[in-house]
C-alpha cells in the first residue's frame, strides 16, 4: 500500500518537472522568437551581416533570460554596464575603460580641477598598478609612498579585481577625505597607507644651471601650462650663457600632445616631431618650424617616461638633435578619447598610435637610450645624470 502511495507521489513530481520543463523552454522560446523578430528588423534597417545578426541576438537572449528567470530581481541599467564593460575588458588595453555615472563625474571633476588627490603618478603594465614618480611636497610624499611601490588595493578593492583606470579614479575624491592604499614594496611586507586627499598644485618644469655652463630643465609631466614654463626656464639659462641643455624627463608620464609639440618646437629641428595615425590610416601630422638647434642637447630618460615624454625624446633622437641617457623608456605610445554616452556615462577608447619621425611606433615597445646607465635605488649620487654631464661635456667639447 505505501509502495503504491510511493510510486504514485513520483509520477506526480514527474509530470510537475516535465510541466516546468515545457514552461521554462516556452519562455526561452518566446524569449527568441521576441529578440529574432526585433533584431531582424534592426539588422534590415542598419544593413547587418548574418554572423552580426546572430551576434546581437545572442546578447539580446542572454540579457531577456538573466531579466526573467535570475533568481533575484535584477537592475537592468547595471545588468547593461557590466556587458558594456565586459566588452572593453575583452580588449585587452589598459587605457581604454567603461565609465559608469560614478567614475564619468569623478573624471570631469579631474579635468575641471575640482578634485583632490595624492600626488602620485602611476603606470599601468604587466597587470599591476606602479608608483612611476612622486610629486614633492603631497601628501603621498610625506606618507612615505616611493617609485616602483606597486598598489595592491584601494579602500579595501584588490587592485587585479578592477581595471588599472579604476584604480586612478578610486584614489581621487574629495579634497580632506580619506583613501588607504596598501603598498607591496620590494623585500617588505605589505603595509596599509592612510592618506588625506588634498588638492594638487604643481610647477611641471624646472630649471637649474650647472657647472661648465650646462642648463638642466626638469619637467615632471605635460600639462597646459608646460609649454610656457619651459619656455620661462629656457630663457632664464639662456640669459647665463648657456652652452648645453639636459633636459630630464625620467618619471614624467606624458599628458598634453599640444605641449609637448610646444616644447619640440623650441628644441627639434624643423621637420616631423610625431604622427597621430587612426585604425583607418588617417594620419594627423605635428611638425617642428625652429630653423636650428642653438646647443647640444642630452634627454634623460627611464622605465617610467612615457607617452608624450617618449615623443619628445623619440623625436629628438630621430633627429639626431639629442643623446639619450638612462634606461629604456614605458612604451605607452597611443591616443585615448572619452566618448560620452546616453546614461550620463562615458567610453574612454584607444584610438590611434604614435610614430616617431623616422617612423617607429612608441607603444608596446618603448625608446632605447643611446648610452644606457641603471640606476642604483642605493646609490649615493645621481648616476644617470652624472652621466648626462660627462655627455655633455664631450658634445661642448667638439
Amino acid at each position: 500500500m505505501r509502495a503504491g502511495r510511493k510510486f504514485g507521489e513520483i509520477q506526480l513530481m514527474l509530470k510537475m518537472l516535465k510541466g516546468k520543463k515545457k514552461c521554462i523552454l516556452g519562455v526561452i522560446g518566446v524569449a527568441v522568437l521576441s529578440v529574432f523578430l526585433t533584431l531582424a528588423g534592426l539588422a534590415l534597417l542598419l544593413n547587418l551581416n548574418l554572423q552580426k545578426t546572430v551576434d546581437l541576438m545572442r546578447f539580446f537572449a542572454t540579457k531577456r533570460f538573466i531579466e526573467s528567470q535570475y533568481v533575484n530581481p535584477v537592475d537592468d541599467g547595471k545588468l547593461m554596464d557590466g556587458a558594456i564593460s565586459g566588452m572593453v575588458k575583452s580588449l585587452g588595453d589598459p587605457h581604454s575603460i567603461y565609465l559608469d555615472p560614478s567614475m564619468y563625474r569623478k573624471l570631469q571633476d579631474h579635468t575641471s580641477g575640482s578634485f583632490g588627490g595624492i600626488g602620485v603618478v602611476m603606470g599601468f603594465k604587466d597587470q599591476k598598478v606602479t608608483v612611476m614618480s612622486v610629486m614633492d611636497g603631497t601628501p603621498g610624499q610625506e606618507a612615505g609612498l616611493q617609485p616602483g611601490d606597486e598598489i595592491v588595493a584601494v579602500d579595501g578593492v584588490l587592485s587585479k579585481d578592477i581595471e588599472p583606470e579604476e584604480v586612478a579614479m578610486r584614489i581621487r575624491g574629495e579634497i580632506g577625505t580619506n583613501v588607504v592604499l596598501r603598498i607591496h614594496r620590494q623585500g617588505e611586507d605589505d603595509q596599509d597607507y592612510t592618506i588625506q586627499r588634498s588638492s594638487i598644485h604643481l610647477q611641471t618644469a624646472a630649471e637649474q644651471m650647472l657647472p661648465d655652463g650646462i642648463g638642466y630643465i626638469r619637467i615632471a609631466s605635460f600639462s597646459e601650462k608646460t609649454g610656457q614654463e619651459f619656455k620661462d626656464c629656457l630663457g632664464r639659462l639662456e640669459g647665463q650663457d648657456m652652452k648645453g641643455l639636459i633636459i630630464d624627463l625620467r618619471g614624467n608620464p606624458g599628458g598634453l600632445i599640444t605641449s609637448c609639440v610646444e616644447i619640440a618646437n623650441m628644441v627639434v629641428p624643423k621637420g616631423p616631431i610625431v604622427s597621430v595615425v587612426q585604425r583607418d590610416g588617417t594620419r594627423e601630422e605635428h611638425d617642428s618650424k625652429l630653423e636650428d638647434s642653438k646647443y647640444p642637447i642630452v634627454v634623460l630618460i627611464d622605465g617610467n617616461s612615457a607617452s608624450a615624454s617618449e615623443i619628445l625624446a623619440g623625436a629628438l633622437q630621430d633627429t639626431q638633435a639629442a643623446t639619450l641617457v638612462g634606461t629604456k623608456s614605458y612604451g605607452k605610445g597611443s591616443v585615448q578619447v572619452v566618448i560620452p554616452m546616453n546614461e550620463s556615462d562615458a567610453l574612454k577608447l584607444t584610438i590611434a598610435k604614435y610614430y616617431t619621425p623616422s617612423g617607429r611606433s612608441i607603444d608596446g615597445t618603448g625608446i632605447e637610450p643611446d648610452v644606457k646607465v641603471d640606476m642604483d635605488p642605493s646609490a649615493q649620487k645621481d648616476v644617470q645624470l652624472l652621466k648626462a654631464i660627462d655627455v655633455m661635456k664631450e658634445k661642448i667639447a667638439q
